[in-house]
């Protein structure tokens, strides 16, 4: 089978979604399938296109079977609402020729990842010009969070652009997210269910596992080995309510042995180091490459999970079945009825939204209660053992593929 993927993010090298859209590609390459991608250069979660890569040129590679093409794009060093748009609307544009080149290969299949919804009218253009299947794997239900960050607001202009995203997808053949509250909420915009696919994130569950060492990252960072660690890995930026984090290691700033550790980049990651500055409880570290990511999950005692309070409701954080795999309890901001809510609670603690001392004082329980910690960390990876295993999901895709094209 031929299949056309095009999205904004492929760094198979690097966590987030680039590194599962890399995966997938990687497997479905690897199982005989013909697989293209049409991409930017890396840039995200820094806001910067990465060493060795062009912003301003068109680019081809060639990674474990995958053909890869490149588009320019305009990164903001300062990403603002409209510059966002525009940063997306430079990817659409731009890439829009590397598709047109495809069509002539005839796929079977275009797959195109939301963020960025931009990306979709080119995806079901080319789709209808070679008779391929229009598949649309929403990530991020971008147009949602954007109005609940205040991104964009307005009534009228709420109207429009949600009149235009339910109409763009129903016209996609078929539609696949990451959870069942993102399904339930792709049905409310209209996408017949028989068109509808659960599509969760994965992990490699010989590469992510618990470790049974000292972290090395511990030396390096010069953590005590009976220190307990509260570590935040992944992107810094709006959606994640970081604040929290900050508010939480000045309370507990007073507690020996409790150590911060946060881990990554983007937009927030500024503002975050100033709110800190003075605690002498909080260390912070670039983000790391994937050949590492074991090493620096099993850095935790406790994983910190936080969430904007206008977005909690409206996605899966992609790093969960990481933080779970590792056999490390989970503190979260979620409300215990949203699907998050309830997933976590099987292996950690959840507060509301916005709540810093209820925050800070599920982290102080757990870093003095060692055995419930035990008991959060193996009942994670039970579960990430059983719903994230990266076969299993990616097998009954392969088989969807094959019932749907």
């Amino acid at each position: 089978m031929k299949i056309l993927i095009h999205g904004i993010n492929f760094a198979p090298e690097f966590t987030g979604v680039g590194k599962y859209t890399g995966e997938m590609a990687a497997w479905l390459a690897a199982a005989g399938h013909e697989v293209r991608v049409v991409t930017a250069p890396p840039y995200y979660p820094e806001w910067k296109v990465r060493k060795g890569y062009h912003a301003r040129r068109y680019t081809y590679e060639e990674w474990n079977k995958v053909r890869v093409w490149r588009a320019p794009l305009w990164v903001p060093a300062r990403p603002t609402s409209f510059k966002r748009l525009l940063h997306l609307a430079s990817f659409a544009i731009c890439s829009l020729p590397l598709m047109l080149l495809q069509i002539a290969w005839k796929p079977d299949v275009v797959w195109v990842v939301e963020p960025p919804l931009l990306c979709a009218p080119t995806a079901l253009c080319v789709a209808w010009l070679t008779g391929a299947r229009a598949w649309l794997h929403v990530q991020d239900y971008e147009v949602d969070v954007a109005f609940a960050l205040g991104l964009l607001q307005g009534s009228f202009a709420a109207r429009i652009v949600n009149r235009m995203e339910r109409k763009i997808m129903r016209c996609f053949h078929n539609v696949s997210t990451i959870c069942m509250s993102m399904m339930d909420r792709a049905l409310a915009k209209g996408v017949c269910s028989d068109r509808l696919m659960h599509f969760p994130n994965w992990i490699d569950l010989d590469s992510i596992h618990p470790l049974e060492r000292v972290s090395s990252y511990r030396a390096e960072l010069g953590i005590p080995e009976d220190a307990v660690v509260a570590l935040y890995s992944g992107n810094m930026g709006r959606k994640q309510g970081l604040d929290i984090m900050a508010d939480a290691a000045r309370i507990l700033a007073g507690e020996t042995g409790l150590c911060f550790v946060f881990c990554g980049n983007g937009v927030g990651k500024k503002e975050l180091m100033r709110m800190v500055q003075d605690l002498p409880n909080v260390q912070f570290l670039d983000l790391q490459p994937v050949a590492r990511l074991n090493d620096l999950l099993g850095l935790a005692d406790i994983h910190l999970l936080p969430q904007n309070a206008h977005a909690a409701g409206l996605v899966m954080p992609s790093k969960l079945s990481g933080l779970m795999a590792s056999g490390r309890t989970v503190v979260a901001t979620a409300d215990v009825h949203t699907e998050l809510g309830q997933v976590v609670q099987s292996c950690g603690v959840t507060v509301s939204p916005g709540d810093a001392e209820a925050f800070a004082n599920a982290i102080s329980r757990l870093a003095r209660d060692s055995a419930q910690r035990k008991t959060f960390g193996l009942a994670g990876r039970k579960y990430a053992e059983i719903q994230f295993n990266i076969t299993r999901i990616l097998d009954e895709f392969e088989k969807s593929l094959g019932r749907r094209c």
